[in-house]
């Protein structure tokens, strides 16, 4: 399935450390491994998560644009999203985040604090222009591979496949996986997660859901923790 991208047609959302390590259950020692962020987009998670030492590469099919293209279409989106979620705001859990305007203040503090790092962070490789299902890193490159909003909340866009061999190329390339949400747009756990966890079996993977500490979909409180089976388990 391949994909294209315009600036037009993305819509650029960062999120937090803070949220990541939620999300993910990222504990202090988790911060201490080489990660991958896959789809990381303009997170502020990269930046943050280096200032603590961590060592993070985030890929994303955004990163083809320059800082100002970027920045230009995050003040076209962010009012527009934040409006919508206004109107629903009865449809998300503030837990959290407290309310709607702390949500939007979070989101452009992130995505502020990402664009001050993203022509450094590019030169240096912090930020690298690839996209799942193929990445170009060797091997076992990362110790720990992130996918926040992306697998599985777009199952309506992507399809069984993609997942499949989005997840088998993370795996390739990092000896855990974690993917967060495992829900839908539609507020639903994806249809492909019971085939992939079935598969990932046959394949010899310790696939597990996990409850997360996060929550803004109603119900979306639960990653996908993946690993080999003849590693150390992963509890």
């Amino acid at each position: 399935m391949k994909i294209e991208y315009t600036l037009q047609s993305i819509v650029p959302w960062g999120r937090t450390l803070a949220e990541y390590r939620a999300m993910f259950l990222l504990s202090d020692e988790d911060l201490q491994q080489k990660i991958l962020g896959c789809g990381d987009g303009p997170a502020s998670f990269n930046r943050e998560a280096r200032a603590l030492g961590a060592e993070v590469v985030s890929i994303d099919p955004s990163y083809i644009f320059s800082k100002d293209e970027l920045k230009q279409r995050i003040d076209e989106v962010a009012k527009e999203v934040i409006s919508q979620v206004r109107k629903n705001q009865e449809g998300f859990v503030w837990k959290n985040i407290k309310d709607v305007d702390e949500l939007y203040s979070t989101r452009m503090g992130a995505m502020n604090n990402f664009l001050d790092s993203y022509e450094k962070g590019k030169s240096l490789g912090h930020y690298q222009l690839q996209s799942l299902p193929k990445l170009t890193f060797l091997d076992a490159s990362f110790d720990l591979a992130l996918s926040s909003h992306f697998l599985f909340l777009y199952s309506e866009h992507l399809d069984y496949e993609f997942h499949l061999k989005a997840i088998l190329e993370m795996l390739r390339v990092a000896k855990e996986v974690r993917i967060f949400p495992i829900f839908t747009l539609r507020n639903e756990k994806s249809l492909y997660l019971d085939d992939i966890i079935i598969e990932l079996d046959k394949l010899g993977y310790r696939a597990n859901i996990v409850k997360s500490e996060y929550e803004f979909q109603h119900g979306a409180n639960e990653m996908l923790k993946i690993k080999r089976s003849d590693t150390l388990p992963l509890f």
